[in-house]
């Protein structure tokens, strides 16, 4: 999978992305990462502005329209040149809807993501009608620019990319698989400050153990998260009790 980010601060997305899995992923070829200056298309003045007042008053200054556009439609022809379809276009902000791991998930299954970060007051509302198809936001939240939820959308996505994580399994279970919280885990030493593993741990049973990973899942999230405990029980009801036949006399 091919990441574009369109932003004013390429080396604060770079130093985020080229470290751990991310950027271990990006050395074998599983993702990559294109990162671009919209001040590069702001070729009509020599200070490369890229902002300007809002029409109708207000404080603060406007990311325009043209440079935003010349930048995504650089993007997009490299893209068109591959082979590729029109990419979705996800601009940050905290009027879209909320990131989650399904919303990864449907990301993770296109080819190309292209991110606009925005800044100041925030876009030019022409631009966005024209290019962006998805508004996420990560948080009910304000920061000062795009770069950081991008980030954090660009690592979420890129663990459910085939290959990224060693250990295909890791994806399937952990938190919010299924509506459930991860279930708690354990490494040596098998005490550390009076603390014990859990036997059913050191069994060596592994049907008990996956059994024993399932309820304090279900527990853990019933007690942090109902919200999501909620739609777990509707997802996954409980199975009644089969009724015990009497024997007769």
């Amino acid at each position: 999978m091919d990441f574009h980010v369109m932003t004013l601060f390429p080396e604060m997305i770079l130093s985020g992305l080229k470290e751990s899995i991310t950027g271990r992923a990006e050395e074998k070829g599983y993702i990559s990462f294109d990162v671009v200056n919209i001040r590069d298309y702001s070729a009509d003045n020599k200070h490369h502005k890229v902002d300007d007042y809002t029409y109708g008053g207000g404080a603060g200054m406007l990311m325009q329209a043209q440079p935003i556009y010349d930048c995504y439609k650089s993007i997009e022809e490299r893209i068109l040149e591959k082979g590729n379809k029109k990419p979705r276009v996800i601009y940050v902000t905290p009027q879209g809807s909320v990131f989650n791991q399904g919303i990864a998930a449907d990301l993770a299954k296109e080819d190309d993501l292209v991110f606009l970060c925005g800044h100041y007051e925030g876009v030019d509302e022409r631009v966005l009608e024209t290019i962006v198809t998805d508004y996420i936001s990560i948080g009910d939240y304000v920061l000062t620019g795009g770069e950081l939820p991008a980030m954090v959308m660009i690592d979420a996505i890129s663990r459910l990319v085939k290959g990224v994580l060693n250990n295909e399994e890791s994806a399937m279970t952990e938190s919010f698989a299924n509506n459930l919280l991860e279930y708690p885990q354990y490494s040596r030493p098998e005490e550390w400050m009076g603390m014990k593993v859990p036997p059913i741990l050191l069994s060596g049973d592994h049907k008990k153990v996956d059994e024993w990973r399932l309820e304090q899942s279900i527990l853990r999230t019933k007690e942090r998260r109902p919200d999501l405990y909620e739609k777990y029980i509707l997802e996954n009801p409980p199975k009644p009790e089969k009724k015990k036949r009497r024997r007769k006399a």
